[in-house]
């Protein structure tokens, strides 16, 4: 009986370097593939990816398994980086890398694994997975501080066949220990950060590449100007860093980004009173379910509405095909338009969608 061929997506991270070692050592053909999805330096002028890409090829050796580099630069633009501007020219806080799993890793680069005769696909993700038949469950992994299933909540039924998820059981640390025991150039290297395939940079300066600042007034809810903002793009709600509001109203309390007006270009503020940012409920669109919908037009679940963010007891409204209401059992902080709230049971992720309002 030949052995199944799995194509392992490679970025350079202690993650898929030991995603790699695990499935070698389960006894398949692996096969690391490698994407290339900005063509750009950072702003210290180094190619990240050069870096990155050689420490697949230093892994890939050590494991003695082929590798290849496939570059999805334009796919990236016109699918995600597109959506990322356009959410920010409207006043939204986007997040790119679920949509970077959705259109890059488990599109186009599911579809050249095939190319390269995959029978399955694996990442380095922190979530697992079940297959029965047809049916495909996003589940939890086993380390829920590195839970990864928030970033794969758009995955269709389609997108999920034939994935395999090998660091399901696995705790960071042991991960970490995994690629030490073994050799692996990736043991000790830094989590990468920042925005997906882009990395870290000086968001401000980065993003004025490719929007215009556009300054205004910043109001507070009484109407009192207090400032100028840099660009309504440049804030987010419960933002209390780079205001530079310091002094003013006294040396007591915080001031917090409660609103953003578009229209007029004015950006809300409140000092101390952080009840502006709180909510009971929230729309949705876009919703994707998995694996498929539930046939009641409402029922309990859990939520969360950011990644780093604990479980929420909620109820769910379905108000179209695509579309929600969830109402919180406690109110919740800066519940954030652009946003994913994704739904959750005890065991595995549920989908998610857009957040559009919250009130």
């Amino acid at each position: 009986m030949s052995k199944k061929t799995v194509v392992v997506g490679m970025s350079g991270g202690v993650d898929s370097s030991v995603a790699a070692l695990l499935l070698k050592e389960e006894g398949f053909d692996v096969v690391g593939l490698f994407m290339r999805n900005w063509e750009e330096t950072d702003e210290n002028g180094a190619c990240t990816a050069e870096e990155d890409f050689e420490d697949v090829r230093r892994v890939c050796g050590l494991l003695d398994i082929p590798y290849y580099t496939v570059n999805f630069s334009r796919e990236y633009m016109e699918r995600v980086f597109s959506y990322f501007l356009s959410e920010y020219r409207a006043g939204r806080t986007p997040n790119p890398d679920v949509l970077c799993n959705r259109e890059i890793k488990f599109g186009p680069f599911k579809q050249h694994a095939k190319e390269l005769g995959a029978d399955y696909i694996a990442t380095g993700h922190y979530c697992g997975i079940s297959h029965e038949g047809n049916v495909h469950r996003l589940l939890k992994a086993a380390d829920r501080n590195k839970d990864q299933t928030y970033f794969l909540n758009q995955l269709t039924q389609e997108q999920l066949e034939g994935v395999l998820f090998p660091l399901a059981p696995y705790q960071k640390a042991e991960v970490r220990k995994l690629a030490e025991r073994n050799g692996l150039a990736t043991a000790k290297k830094k989590d990468s950060t920042g925005i997906c395939f882009i990395g870290e940079r000086n968001f401000r300066k980065f993003l004025q590449e490719y929007l215009p600042a556009q300054p205004g007034r910043i109001v507070t809810l009484s109407g009192e100007d207090v400032g100028e903002h840099m660009g309504l793009m440049y804030y987010t709600l419960g933002q209390r860093r780079g205001l530079d509001l310091g002094g003013r109203h006294g040396e007591e309390g915080r001031w917090f980004v409660v609103g953003k007006d578009l229209k007029n270009n004015i950006l809300y503020v409140s000092h101390g009173d952080e009840s502006p940012l709180y909510s009971r409920s929230c729309t949705v669109e876009g919703m994707n379910f998995i694996p498929f919908p539930p046939k009641e037009a409402e029922f309990c679940c859990r939520a969360k509405f950011r990644y780093r963010q604990s479980e929420q007891n909620v109820t769910v409204r379905r108000t179209g095909e695509k579309s929600l209401e969830i109402f919180f059992e406690e109110p919740q902080r800066a519940v954030t338009e652009g946003q994913y709230a994704v739904l959750y049971d005890e065991t595995q992720c549920l989908g998610g969608g857009v957040i559009t309002s919250a009130t």
